[in-house]
């Protein structure tokens, strides 16, 4: 007699618009050895399907919200999963509206597992009501994290033995078409992220200011879509301190075009301060092309930049630390080398596609088992 799966409910984001949750959802979602394993079905949680939508208010949006509860609401009755997975938002006004999802699972007393691809719990927890919906919320619950040093933000709430860690994890692939087609004798520092400030934009703006005061050559490349920081301000904030000769603003680019931007460059930098901060995927892409890594201490960065051997960590905001620290880069090829060897052998071993599927194929099977 063959035997039947366990049924899992997945909540989760999936693109549009592409985040970093929205990616490991769709990984999650097309995953042959996870549908393999168990009898899933997928429900997206974004309401808002363009990076233009996200943090505003519309109709569209709230009609789009009561559609997930119906939807919701239909599969705990009529599917009757064993075990519902959840990529809770757990601050701000996301974490309202996810709630009553949370309880409209409670009620058909489901096991729920939680899967964090945000912070802000610890400081959320100073507010009577979210302190209230937190202890309610991951009562009796296992919660994912991506990162060890991600559970100080939630310990109040959830017990070690409830926590499980699975890395996110990228698609590898054979990228030698684009390798070895570097056309600039310069170094080429690159950005890239949508255009928020709090990904340090304007931080490494000013960082390049310092290194040219300095005397250094090299090109710096922003590449990402228009977000609180539009084009024109972008390019006037470069021409207004006299950058317009080193640092450029390519635009949006994917596929084939993004893989050449890494390919074509020698040092990454990602100066986030986004309070909101775990695990950028964006990292993982440097170092699958062996790229040195200046980043900041923000969420669980630490735990993908080890500092001094696959790249350096800046204090936040700091623009003089940035500029020593890329500077370091800059003069030294066969430490960027070193350094984009160590990015890559910790990716191939850790944060492949491959390895995540695994990982959450472990997870999920020990969150049910217990």
């Amino acid at each position: 007699m063959k035997e039947s799966k366990d049924k899992i409910l997945f909540i989760l984001h999936y693109s549009p618009p592409i985040h970093g949750s929205a990616v490991v959802g769709k990984n999650i979602k097309e995953s042959k050895v996870i549908n393999e394993a168990f009898d899933a079905k997928y429900i997206n949680l974004a309401t808002s399907f363009s990076v233009d939508e996200i943090g505003k208010k519309s109709w569209k949006k709230i009609w789009r919200y009561f559609a997930i509860i119906w939807r919701v609401f239909m599969n705990l009755i009529f599917f009757k999963p064993k075990t519902v997975y959840m990529a809770i938002t757990v601050s701000g006004n996301g974490f309202y509206k996810d709630s009553i999802i949370v309880f409209l699972v409670k009620c058909f007393n489901k096991s729920i597992i939680y899967h964090l691809h945000n912070k802000g719990v610890a400081l959320g927890k100073s507010v009577p009501l979210k302190d209230y919906l937190y202890k309610r919320v991951f009562r009796s619950s296992k919660t994912i994290l991506l990162t060890k040093s991600l559970y100080y933000d939630i310990k109040d709430y959830v017990n070690k033995s409830d926590i499980f860690y699975c890395p996110n994890g990228i698609l590898d692939f054979n990228f030698n078409e684009y390798a070895d087609k570097k056309s600039e004798s310069i170094p080429v520092i690159l950005f890239l992220s949508n255009l928020i400030e709090s990904k340090g934009v304007y931080t490494l703006v000013d960082a390049c200011k310092i290194l040219k005061e300095r005397g250094l050559s090299f090109s710096c490349k922003f590449i990402g879509g228009e977000g609180n920081i539009t084009k024109n301000e972008l390019e006037k904030y470069i021409k207004d301190r006299n950058l317009s000769d080193s640092v450029y603003y390519l635009g949006r680019m994917i596929g084939n075009d993004k893989q050449r931007a890494f390919a074509n460059s020698d040092i990454f930098v990602f100066p986030t301060f986004y309070h909101n901060e775990c695990f950028p995927l964006v990292l993982l892409e440097a170092m699958q092309h062996s790229l040195p890594i200046v980043s900041t201490n923000e969420g669980g960065i630490i735990d993908i930049v080890n500092d001094g051997k696959n790249g350096f960590i800046a204090k936040r905001k700091d623009t003089v630390d940035f500029a020593d620290k890329i500077e370091i880069l800059i003069k030294d090829e066969d430490l960027r080398k070193k350094m984009g060897a160590y990015g890559r052998q910790k990716f191939e071993e850790n944060f492949t596609i491959k390895k995540f599927e695994e990982n959450m194929l472990t997870v999920l099977k020990n969150c049910i088992k217990r």
